[in-house]
């Protein structure tokens, strides 16, 4: 028997993640509480039809989702409210994908009812909410939170397991990993690196994705460049220098007005706003050109 539709959810953390999770539960029709210790200062933050408690009590909802700092110990001592509260009851579920969601999963009572749930920013806009389960995780529990996904007009990516960083971050601090070791040796800015991004990667990508534009190239080919290039990447496993040094002398970006670039003139919430806008229109483009793509793209092979 699968899990029951989620009807009900509770967002604890009202960051920038939590406000986007918020208006996408709210697109879906969902009917939404925040837990937040601001209380009435976080309800002037939300929209309308939104309820704002400082507490887990009351009648369990059918999903918890947890956005709260990056920090294990503060994670835990949510969980164990949320336990305390309703007893296993609700879906659990983390916007971690940083931190290990086995770890997580080990130290609760309940750890059939937890999933790793992974939006990324802005919540509201990217298209894609990675889903995964831990090792005690009910089989029931990563469908319901992949059909609560698509109610809200984004695509679950269901991941068989829950490895540290999931799948996008993954694949994006293999990327970067590269990259920062690149500017770290002089030979490309950081410029030069999002103009690689921006200019190259992002359009191709966009249209054949990584790995089926390898099959339009040729996996001979592919394979040829792929033996000759990996043994020269850079495999270290400590974190890049470059990054951790801007951390140790408070270069955050945008934070402190200081990063790889220099925020320090620049009208930060304007900026954001027009992104936003800007990546809107960009995949509402993209949906339209895939929807009426001839021919339409293969299936994948069969292994």
């Amino acid at each position: 028997m699968g899990e029951a539709a989620i009807r009900t959810v509770m967002v604890i953390g009202l960051g920038v993640m939590g406000r986007g999770i918020v208006a996408s539960l709210l697109r879906g029709g969902f009917k939404v509480t925040v837990l937040s210790r601001r209380g009435e200062e976080a309800r002037r933050e939300l929209p309308d039809g939104v309820t704002v408690v400082t507490a887990a009590e009351g009648a369990a909802p059918d999903l918890v989702i947890e956005t709260i700092p990056e920090k294990a110990d503060l994670k835990r001592e949510i969980y164990a409210q949320v336990e305390d509260a309703w007893q296993g009851a609700p879906i659990l579920a983390t916007n971690t994908s940083g931190l290990p969601i086995q770890g997580l999963a080990d130290t609760l009572r309940y750890p059939a009812r937890f999933a790793a749930l992974h939006y990324c920013q802005p919540a509201d806009v990217v298209p894609l909410v990675e889903v995964a389960p831990a090792r005690q995780t009910d089989p029931s529990i990563p469908e319901a939170l992949a059909a609560m996904v698509r109610a809200c007009g984004q695509i679950p990516l269901v991941l068989g397991q829950a490895p540290d960083g999931l799948l996008i971050n993954r694949l994006q601090h293999a990327l970067l990993h590269e990259a920062y070791y690149l500017i770290d040796r002089g030979i490309a800015s950081a410029e030069d690196i999002d103009i690689v991004a921006r200019k190259f990667f992002g359009p191709r990508m966009s249209v054949t994705g990584m790995i089926e534009q390898k099959d339009l190239s040729g996996l001979d080919t592919h394979a040829y460049a792929q033996a000759a290039i990996v043994p020269h990447l850079h495999h270290g496993s400590e974190p890049s220098p470059v990054v951790q040094g801007k951390l140790r002398d408070n270069e955050l970006g945008v934070k402190t007005g200081r990063g790889f670039y220099d925020w320090s003139a620049v009208d930060t919430a304007a900026y954001r706003t027009e992104a936003k806008a800007r990546l809107d229109r960009v995949l509402a483009f993209l949906e339209k050109e895939e929807a009426t793509a001839q021919p339409h793209p293969p299936a994948a092979a069969k292994k």
